[in-house]
């Protein structure tokens, strides 16, 4: 099974933007094991902003772009690094590519991408994916990793979507606010009484949040890619998916009868 992992800031960090060492060291665990299974896992990975504001004493994401792009070249240094650490404590590689969404849009860029992607994962290493958000501004401005991991499912014809985020998925009003809000388990199409669920905004430190996630689902289910919305708090929530026993909201994809 070829999965898309995208984990966000809110996964990766605390508040504070600093790295959360316990839940990172147990979702590279997790992916590690479900990659010693025969899984194919491509990780699309936030939190060099956040990570990278948290270690020069931000609290939250500020609004001028330069700092944020110094954040993401701070950030990203640690991110990775943390990543090749701890996955190699498994005996796993993994190798960086910092993309933007015109390198898939562009024919032979998206052609160099898909075969960098494929061969790392011919080679058993595990490609981690983040927007280049040190040298480009549009993406800091509108962009996120959720449209990022769609379009890399899309790329590599993925079984599966997985967004991991700070939420059990999507809800029939807001649960933050309304004790009697019901998470929704299935959603076969997105109408748009789905669409108009979705919120605004995402974590402080983040960019995305449910309308994005509306998005990054009408993109892959289109082409026959299911997609998962799940709380990142304990990766192992991860086998469950798999198992088709989480708390969770699947996007089912269009199944193409012919």
């Amino acid at each position: 099974m070829r999965i898309v992992i995208k984990v966000g800031t809110s996964t990766l960090a605390h508040p504070t933007g600093l790295l959360n060492i316990k839940r990172v060291e147990q979702m590279c665990k997790v992916i590690s094991d479900l990659k010693n299974a025969g899984h194919e896992i491509i990780l699309v990975s936030s939190g060099a902003i956040g990570m990278g504001l948290g270690k020069i004493g931000y609290t939250s994401r500020p609004d001028d772009i330069p700092t944020n792009q110094a954040a993401a070249a701070i950030g990203q240094c640690e991110l990775m690094y943390t990543y090749d650490k701890l996955f190699s404590e498994f005996n796993h590689t993994v190798a960086q590519i910092l993309m933007t969404g015109a390198y898939v849009a562009i024919e032979d860029y998206g052609k160099n991408l898909n075969n960098t992607l494929f061969r790392l994962m011919e080679l058993g290493v595990i490609p981690i994916i983040n927007e280049n958000d040190t040298v480009t501004t549009d993406e800091i401005v509108i962009g996120d990793n959720d449209t990022l991991g769609a379009t890399i499912a899309l790329s590599v014809k993925a079984d599966l979507l997985i967004l991991l985020s700070d939420i059990d998925g999507l809800f029939t009003k807001d649960p933050n606010k309304f004790p009697d809000a019901k998470r929704i388990e299935v959603v076969n199409e997105i109408t748009d009484e789905i669409e108009r669920l979705a919120g605004d905004r995402g974590s402080v430190l983040g960019t995305g949040g449910m309308i994005t996630k509306i998005n990054a689902a009408k993109m892959v289910t289109e082409k026959g890619i299911d997609m998962v919305v799940a709380n990142g708090k304990n990766p192992e929530i991860l086998y469950n998916i798999l198992e088709g026993n989480a708390v969770c909201t699947r996007f089912i994809g269009k199944k193409n009868d012919n």
